[in-house]
């Protein structure tokens, strides 16, 4: 009932061009993820849904405000039609608190950490694609100075971010909060380039998180000890991150190479160099990672204790094909 539940409040807000049924497929995608996060009733899990829910409902509130205000001046609940500023301007401000945009962006590293590995892949993918369809319907009316400075603080501050972080769950929520960035800052020039960094970073975000799922980890500690287990998959998972960091030749290196390339052909040189130099403070994080888990293999000794090794019960197939697509897809270019 719950995945039913969540698959349709997205599929709502995907239909939708009038903006209550627009606001009521976000409802409904809030309500069915609640009891999902909260599932294993560890106070932790609860506290994270808390903060997720006040969130999710303040920016709930704050579309359905700014809405009412756009009918209320123009007469019509189009979608299309946000001729107010003021209403465009609070619409994307609560879409922006939703999706985790800095400066909105405090409850995802706080609420990502508290959740199961597989929840927390529903809340970094599927998540995101409502608000995002509906900044993407919106971001005509919107002002391009506050788009170009959403989508450069939430790059800055998902670089720096993450680099003090030894969670690999609050890791992978700042490296999130970076890519919304790059999707964000490219909207107003070429909203196709947006659809296809969200694409290439639910690819790359679900070989991440079903590997650490994998490998049970959730300390960079743990995945020093992982190569002992799976050495193909301590492989794979090297380049994974590595694709999300953007390196050529992997899948991250096309949105980043395409956004970059549009910025620059849009004039704006300065925008493309800070872009360019906050992508390298996300892979100074991923390399981090990969080094914990590829480079400190023994003869030496390990810091952390050795986790106790479960036989997994996961599908390798979901897995498998994630990977693949997070390393294989540069060609498509």
């Amino acid at each position: 009932t719950l995945l039913s539940s969540l698959g349709l409040g997205t599929t709502l807000t995907f239909a939708s061009s009038h903006w209550l049924l627009a606001w009521m497929g976000l409802e409904i995608n809030t309500l069915a993820i609640i009891p999902l996060m909260a599932q294993h009733h560890h106070p932790r899990a609860v506290e994270a849904t808390t903060k997720y829910f006040l969130t999710q409902a303040t920016a709930a509130a704050m579309i359905l405000f700014a809405s009412t205000t756009n009918a209320w001046i123009t007469g019509v609940w189009d979608m299309n039609n946000v001729s107010n500023p003021v209403a465009s301007t609070m619409i994307i401000a609560a879409l922006a608190l939703k999706i985790g945009l800095a400066p909105m962006h405090f409850w995802m590293p706080e609420v990502l950490q508290g959740l199961d590995l597989l929840t927390g892949l529903v809340l970094s993918t599927w998540q995101k694609l409502a608000p995002l369809a509906l900044i993407i319907q919106t971001a005509q009316a919107i002002d391009p100075l506050l788009l170009t400075a959403l989508g450069l603080m939430s790059t800055l501050i998902g670089g720096w971010g993450g680099l003090n972080q030894t969670q690999l769950r609050k890791i992978l929520a700042y490296s999130s909060i970076a890519h919304m960035g790059w999707m964000i800052i490219v909207l107003q020039y070429a909203p196709q380039l947006t659809l296809l960094a969200l694409l290439t970073y639910i690819f790359m975000t679900s070989a991440a998180f079903l590997t650490l799922k994998a490998s049970s980890a959730t300390k960079i500690g743990t995945l020093a000890t992982v190569w002992s287990k799976s050495p193909i998959l301590t492989t794979t998972t090297a380049l994974v991150l590595l694709s999300l960091g953007g390196l050529p030749p992997l899948t991250g290196f096309v949105p980043k190479w395409l956004i970059l390339q549009e910025l620059a052909e849009q004039s704006l040189p300065l925008v493309a160099t800070v872009m360019a130099l906050a992508a390298l403070l996300s892979l100074y994080f991923y390399l981090r990672l990969c080094y914990a888990m590829t480079l400190t293999i023994s003869p030496n000794t390990t810091t952390s204790t050795t986790p106790w090794r479960v036989q997994t019960t996961q599908a390798s197939f979901p897995l498998a094909l994630a990977t693949v697509m997070a390393l294989g897809l540069l060609p498509m270019t």
